[in-house]
């Protein structure tokens, strides 16, 4: 099934640290009540996603007069996009070299490394955001979430630790 992109932002502050670029994917079916991004929950929402696109963030996170620190991937959900996102990810690890991957999710770590589908994804990226957005539990001081349920985790760490290791 190809993959749907709702935005790709270059030169973000907000989604990560440091400057960054943001690819924002469509389709996710965990509905969060007052989610920020509802129209990606359409998995067919904005632009194809392409080979093109790929090529260009590449070349973005690779700008020569400006140091972007990474990708963020945001939702959508990207983990229901998971054989699209892989390649990407594959390819910012071999020809993006100290770029850094954060990933928003509202699966949990704990769920996320029991499904072997979505832990390919995860291998390769080194910040998560997780936890499904809840209105009830919102918080609009937290950095880089929106709930405090949600948290940020730091998954090379915790992939050895086998339990989630807060980022901050």
């Amino acid at each position: 099934m190809p993959m749907y992109i709702a935005d790709y932002k270059k030169f973000d502050v907000i989604n990560g640290k440091g400057l960054r670029h943001s690819l924002f994917t469509s389709g996710c079916t965990h509905h969060c009540k007052g989610c920020f991004n509802a129209a990606t929950w359409n998995f067919s929402y904005g632009t194809p996603y392409t080979k093109e696109l790929e090529d260009r963030i590449i070349a973005d996170l690779n700008m020569p007069d400006v140091k972007i620190a990474g990708l963020s991937i945001l939702g959508g959900e990207p983990f229901q996009n998971v054989e699209v996102l892989s390649p990407l990810i594959s390819r910012v690890r071999r020809e993006c070299p100290g770029k850094d991957i954060w990933i928003w999710s509202g699966y949990t770590f704990e769920e996320i490394i029991a499904d072997a589908n979505k832990l390919k994804l995860l291998l390769d990226c080194d910040v998560l955001i997780d936890g499904k957005f809840m209105l009830e539990e919102r918080n609009l001081k937290l950095k880089w979430r929106g709930s405090n349920n949600q948290r940020v985790i730091h998954i090379q760490e915790s992939l050895i630790a086998g339990q989630a290791i807060s980022y901050e």
